[in-house]
């Protein structure tokens, strides 16, 4: 006997909604993880865009950053792939990540603040998504 109603097609509907979330989400992920690679290498080259600014409390060399954005977003791109399968360790591990992400970005801010502040909002975004999908709610 088919169901007609309200509860037929919400069904359906949950579960695009939280597909669409989670790749949202991993694609987020991935765009950061891309974007702390980047920053590393350019901080790594030695490249001339981070401008050395007054000592903060904790002030590593430009090279030994790089090395933190590269292996963070390394694995930031990782737990985005692992991410599209939708597995509950994916999520909690995308969070954590993400979280030290905004912590290390935080920390990044004196030798490049704007690119800092857009890698710590794209990070935000992607805790709420990976956060606001339920998919025991489908």
């Amino acid at each position: 006997m088919a169901t007609y109603g309200a509860d037929a097609g919400g069904s359906s509907v949950k579960r695009g909604v939280a597909a669409v979330t989670s790749i949202a989400a991993a694609v987020l992920l991935l765009a950061a993880g891309v974007l702390s690679i980047l920053a590393g290498i350019s901080a790594v080259a030695a490249d001339e865009m981070f401008v050395e600014g007054p000592d903060y409390i904790l002030q590593f060399s430009t090279t030994t950053w790089g090395w933190v954005h590269i292996v963070l977003g390394v694995l930031l791109a990782v737990a985005a792939i692992a991410l599209m399968t939708g597995a509950f360790w994916a999520r909690v591990t995308a969070v954590l990540l993400a979280g030290l992400s905004i912590v290390a970005n935080f920390l990044w801010i004196p030798y490049y603040p704007w690119w800092s502040m857009v890698v710590i909002a794209v990070d935000v975004v992607v805790i709420w998504a990976v956060s606001a999908w339920r998919p025991q709610q489908m």
